[in-house]
């Protein structure tokens, strides 16, 4: 067993995880409250590279995008520079929940907290951009081809643009595995031996969540899978480094 501090000595009484989260809050919506106002200037041009992947696959197929309701232009323009603050906000917002986190970890550990957030933003705007090649370019031109022949299609701006925000944002929070399974390592939850023991039922879980966040086809859930399933043996490699749970 480690002679050193316990993690308990560096808890924080509740009033400071409370000031300590209301700091976290208000930092984070400042930083993509700016960044929603940076992307607005830019939301054609985002929505348009957004749209790229899904307006091929309906040139190929005769089909459009179109607005279906009166305030449809409005209200995608105000999401998609939503949707691009939470993205260039994402490094600070990152940071500021791995501020919140630190007092979790021991004293000496918590100068890893800037390399941390970086490697997890990496990993966060990594997932994403895998969500938009892949299964953006892939998948999109596949669901259009079913029936394409007997049904035109005709999609909403709005109704894409929410398909292709809970993808995008799924597919990122799913490529921080890595580093939450550092942090759960550090605490003495996990080791290496529990993700290797628990290997058949994480691949269950991977398809799982693979299917509840891709289309419902076999090819989007596997491509989905893939990554994840590398990402695990990752984890499994980052336990066996970090974990200081007794392996015993």
């Amino acid at each position: 067993m480690s002679s050193g501090p316990s993690v308990d000595e560096y808890r924080m009484p509740l009033l400071e995880h409370i000031r300590e989260l209301r700091t976290r809050l208000v930092v984070s919506t400042i930083a993509i409250a700016l960044g929603t106002g940076i992307s607005l200037c830019f939301a054609e041009q985002i929505f348009a590279l957004l749209s790229g992947p899904l307006e091929e696959a309906l040139g190929e197929q005769g089909g459009a995008l179109a607005r279906l309701r009166l305030f449809e232009g409005i209200t995608t323009w105000l999401r998609v520079g939503f949707l691009g603050g939470l993205f260039l906000s994402s490094p600070v917002v990152i940071y500021q929940i791995w501020l919140f986190v630190a007092p979790g970890l021991y004293k000496r550990e918590k100068r890893v907290v800037i390399p941390l957030g970086m490697v997890s933003t990496l990993l966060f705007l990594a997932g994403a951009y895998f969500g938009y090649a892949v299964i953006f370019r892939y998948g999109f031109p596949f669901f259009l081809s079913i029936f394409g022949e007997q049904a035109q299609a005709t999609l909403s701006i709005a109704d894409y643009l929410s398909t292709a925000t809970r993808m995008l944002l799924a597919f990122g929070t799913c490529f921080q595995l890595p580093v939450v399974v550092f942090f759960l390592a550090r605490i003495g939850l996990v080791n290496a031996r529990d993700l290797v023991s628990g290997l058949r039922y994480a691949i269950v879980i991977i398809f799982f969540i693979a299917a509840l966040i891709t289309p419902p086809d076999p090819l989007t859930q596997s491509l989905m899978a893939a990554p994840l399933t590398l990402l695990y043996a990752i984890s499994i490699g980052v336990a066996a480094i970090f974990s200081t749970k007794d392996a015993g």
